[in-house]
């Protein structure tokens, strides 16, 4: 794929159904941790949370797995060296936040000793002997993960859409399957 014109079809699937399941999950996160009060409502909420992020970081290893396998296309047309490798940076910190959103907050239930029903298909089991310290550095990573893969998010849509308005490239069209 590196050097290739456009991005093949599982590419560009895997891009938009993980991109918008991270972008769906953190919408979940910030309205279960913003606006829902604890009980029993927040907890069951909080458990298909979990058990949605299961199911990302599944299908986030195979998704990192083919990009990296794939390899990366050259840039859509010249740019300064700065937007260039800053698009790069974006990139891998949104790859990285695939596995590590997911496996932060699995790893923060796992040593908070909590269990998760992953929609009755299979069981995660919590540790036998929690362990709070590590239950909240985990959280607490989870919750910088996510403010670092908003940042970069925002970033690749604005450079996405400058690509597409002011540079007038192939940039977008790519991810569309229309160049």
């Amino acid at each position: 794929m590196s050097g290739g014109k456009n991005w093949d079809m599982i590419s560009r699937l895997n891009h938009w159904v993980i991109g918008l399941a991270m972008i769906g999950m953190f919408g979940f996160g910030v309205y279960l941790h913003e606006f829902v009060p604890s009980g029993p409502e927040k907890g069951f909420l909080i458990g298909k949370h979990k058990a949605v992020g299961v199911l990302i970081l599944i299908f986030g290893l195979w998704r990192v797995g083919y990009r990296l396998a794939q390899g990366f296309l050259a840039d859509a047309s010249p740019m300064p060296k700065w937007q260039s490798v800053t698009a790069k940076v974006v990139h891998w910190v949104l790859l990285i936040s695939v596995i590590a959103m997911p496996l932060s907050g699995l790893l923060g239930s796992y040593f908070g000793g909590r269990d998760i029903d992953v929609f009755g298909l299979f069981t995660v089991y919590g540790a036998m002997e929690p362990s709070k310290g590590a239950a909240e550095a985990f959280m607490g990573m989870h919750g910088t993960f996510a403010k670092v893969m908003l940042g970069a998010l925002v970033l690749h849509v604005l450079g996405a859409y400058k690509h597409h308005l002011i540079d007038k490239d192939d940039t977008l069209k790519r991810m569309l399957g229309r160049s």
